[in-house]
């Protein structure tokens, strides 16, 4: 039988026949449909949506087959309205009628064959005592249901419609039972899927069953220990001041705490945490934190002391050994280890009188210098264990200081938790990237610090978490960083600051063939291949140009594998790498021989710069045109920077005489001053001399020369000032191939520090005045008299 009905879309559901259904509509159309049923036969088809997430469905977005239902009650409500229906038989859509104001389809009602077979009854009777099992086992159904399921009166059709209602599966599969025919087979579907709840019920009744089960023993066997604990409390076999009790993981605690030979102090609080915890029930959430409190306590090295007996010669041929250069540091370890070696012998003669001062260093240099290794040097030079920490970007006291032991995941800080990692309370202990410490709301951890690294206060350090002092005296704190700007001056003060400067070509040549060649010969899987001197000095001189030696190494590393991949692939390949094997694996040159300029410029000075990656060489720009006095600074110049450019254009205007300018040649031009590299920051005071020297080039049309590098801060007076950096300033005008530094005459002290290779190779001349270094910088003086502008 075919008739037009209107139908309601829905989502997420499927109505079957013989069963009660709360439905709620939103959609307009939808309502329309409800409220016109209602006011007629009561009526609607309704069918599940496919696709939930359409919202105005057509015939191809709905299951071909619903049901025909009667709206037994409906209430609106202010977002749609809700209705009560009632499956009445299965019905198939044949297609849309119209679809305004509603949707009216034509629909056949597929009727279901009865069929009075044995074979129905049976599986009839097995699927009601199946549902009243699954009923006993807990499953959730609604009470008129289970009223109606079990009652006699059912058809086997009805029964099959209602159980397929409560089963706990996927929409498609619902569909699937709504649109099985003949009856006898969407019977024996429902079966199978009731029989499998039936099994997942069981199983969650057996863990339910055994859970609580379990949960009952503990719970006893927690009754008669604190009835245990109060009799023998009454008898006096319980308490003093220990607090010993008959429990194993007391007893395990006891003997730790013992094994770690703390200070007496510490022992006490521990014991008493103890005795606090083997008063406190097992369901305590606290005593949770109080095991991994005295766990931290009992695992901390409070007596584990790494031996001092070094030898001074194997320390110095160790540090040798490792590292190529770096005198002043190397004299520095050696000398507190010396220092150490004096004191142990006093102490083993009864002299323990001494107060000394632990020594705490603080590494500063450009990246790949060796900052971080040479940590680990000095601990196998002085026999102790080695701990690292990095610190950059860390932003929370939290980290250093430890947290609370009232916050949930409380932990020590790092400071404690690497000399837990260590197992000694002396070891070397490097406190990586000092200088990028930040601070926000979580506190300052440069000043939290300040404790660990102060000889008069880190005796006694105070971690948060331990609540106990910890004596950070033995320990041998190394630093290190890039810059020593961004450290507090507050932390600086506390350490004794060794400076690494960039390494000199020669230096490069001998860590490259020392020590990275070989290094990186064992990491590639290689063996008895060499390097020729003029191989390594390609590289050096023509694919890097750093301040260390990360760079070199990334290029003999790469070189390495072109030739690993020629071994696996059994080729031909070079013994010994040459100057041609360089430019076939590493390609064409990145950089020329020299950096400086190639011919003598008017306008343009050569600067001397320090950076993060170590020193560089500044070319400094002066173009002229016609204007009105205006200075234009380019090249992302800082604040002192912009004001050492302003101090030469006011210089050179107040010294106009001595330059044979006119008086007002400022009023008829601008000056652009330029730094190229716009993209890098450049700031500080010690361009001012090779700016002042591009400016009066300009100005007088006089050439500088392309070999004459300069440094130093100049005054409105012509003054040129002390500056810093003098090393690494020095090497990279080396590096760049210059024969001429100019320096401040109150930089001569500084000498002192610049290698012999550097001073052999260029000419350094030291000047107080302005006028000095342009006699030095200028292809010609003194300049013409004659009025130039």
């Amino acid at each position: 039988m075919i008739r037009s009905v209107p139908i309601a879309p829905i989502r997420g559901s499927v109505v079957f026949p013989h069963t009660d259904t709360l439905l709620s509509f939103v959609r307009q159309e939808s309502v329309n449909a409800l409220e016109e049923a209602f006011n007629q036969d009561r009526l609607i088809a309704i069918f599940t949506q496919r696709d939930s997430r359409i919202a105005n469905p057509t015939k191809d977005d709905l299951y071909e087959y619903g049901t025909l239902a009667t709206i037994t009650q409906m209430m609106s409500v202010d977002d749609g309205i809700h209705a009560l229906v009632r499956g009445q038989i299965r019905v198939k859509l044949s297609n849309i009628v119209t679809e305004s104001p509603y949707l009216i389809g034509a629909v056949e009602e597929i009727p279901d064959i009865i069929d009075d077979s044995s074979e129905i009854k049976a599986i009839s009777k097995n699927l009601s005592d199946s549902f009243k099992k699954a009923l006993s086992l807990g499953k959730n159904v609604e009470v008129m249901m289970i009223v109606k399921l079990i009652s006699e009166n059912s058809s086997p059709i009805e029964l099959t419609d209602q159980i397929a209602t409560t089963l706990e599966i996927k929409l498609e599969e619902k569909q699937t039972l709504l649109q099985t025919f003949p009856l006898i087979e969407r019977m024996k579907k429902v079966q199978e899927i009731l029989n499998k709840e039936i099994n997942v019920l069981e199983i969650e009744k057996k863990i339910s069953s055994s859970t609580q089960r379990q949960f009952d023993e503990n719970m006893k066997k927690n009754i008669l220990r604190e009835k245990k604990r109060a009799i023998e409390k009454e008898l006096g076999e319980i308490g003093g001041e220990e607090g010993e009790i008959a429990s194993e993981e007391v007893k395990e605690y006891k003997k730790r705490i013992v094994d770690a030979k703390m200070p007496k102090d510490v022992e006490e609080k521990a014991l008493k945490e103890l005795v606090k915890l083997s008063k406190m029930s097992s369901y305590n959430p606290e005593s949770g934190f109080l095991r991994n409190y005295l766990d931290w306590l009992c695992d901390v090295p409070w007596s584990v002391v790494s031996p001092n007996n070094v030898s001074i010669t194997k320390a110095r041929k160790t540090m040798e050994k490792r590292h190529y250069g770096l005198k002043k540091t190397k004299e520095r370890i050696l000398e507190y280890l010396s220092v150490m070696k004096l004191l142990e012998e006093q102490k083993e003669k009864g002299k323990d009188n001494h107060q000394y001062q632990p020594t705490i260093l603080c590494f500063i240099g450009p990246p790949g210098v060796g900052k971080t290794s040479i940590g680990r040097a000095i601990a196998e030079a002085m026999g102790r264990k080695f701990a690292r920490i990095s610190l950059g970007g860390i932003r929370d006291e939290a980290e250093i200081r430890g947290h609370r032991r009232t916050y949930v995941g409380a932990l020590p800080g790092r400071i404690i938790q690497g000399i837990k990692q260590a197992g000694t309370r002396n070891p070397v202990f490097m406190l990586d990237e000092i200088d990028k410490v930040g601070a926000d709301f979580r506190g300052d951890p440069s000043s939290a610090l300040l404790e660990a690294l102060d000889p008069e206060q880190n005796r006694e350090f105070s971690d948060h978490y331990l609540e106990v002092a910890f004596d950070l005296s033995k320990v041998f704190f190394i630093a290190t960083g890039n810059v020593l700007d961004t450290v507090p001056s507050a932390l600086r003060d506390r350490m004794e600051i060794i400076t690494f400067a960039g390494y000199t070509e020669e230096e490069k040549f001998e860590i490259g063939k020392r020590f990275i060649w070989e290094k990186q010969l064992k990491n590639h899987g290689l063996t008895n291949i060499t390097i020729s001197d003029k191989a390594l000095k390609e590289i050096i001189n023509r694919y890097t140009r750093e301040a260390g030696v990360r760079d070199l190494e990334r290029n003999i590393s790469a070189i390495l594998r072109k030739v690993a991949r020629l071994v696996a692939e059994k080729k031909k390949y070079p013994q010994n790498i040459k100057e041609k094997n360089v430019r076939e694996y590493l390609g064409s040159h990145k950089y020329s021989s020299l950096i400086a300029e190639k011919n003598n410029e008017i306008g343009m000075a050569t600067g001397l710069a320090v950076t993060n990656a170590g020193g560089e060489i500044l070319f400094i720009e002066v173009s002229l045109m016609p204007g009105r006095g205006r200075l234009t600074l380019t090249g992302q110049l800082g604040d002192v920077m912009k004001e050492s450019a302003q101090a030469a254009f006011t210089w050179t205007r107040s010294n106009y005489k001595l330059l044979g300018l006119k008086a007002d040649f400022a009023s008829k031009m601008d000056v652009h001053i330029h730094v190229p590299e716009g993209a890098v920051p450049k700031d500080g005071p010690s361009a001012g001399t090779s700016i002042t020297t591009a400016l009066v080039s300009a100005l007088t049309k006089v050439a500088t020369r392309r070999d004459t590098g300069m440094t130093g801060e100049i005054t409105l007076r012509g003054n040129v000032m002390e500056i810093g950096g003098v090393k690494e300033k020095t090497i990279a005008g080396h590096r760049a191939g210059l024969k001429t530094i100019i320096l401040p005459k109150e930089n001569q002290k500084d000498m002192e520090e610049v290698p012999l290779k550097v001073k052999k190779d260029i000419k350094f001349v030291f000047v107080e005045k302005i006028e000095d270094a342009l006699k030095i910088a200028l292809t010609k003086w003194p300049i013409v008299s004659k009025k130039i502008l």
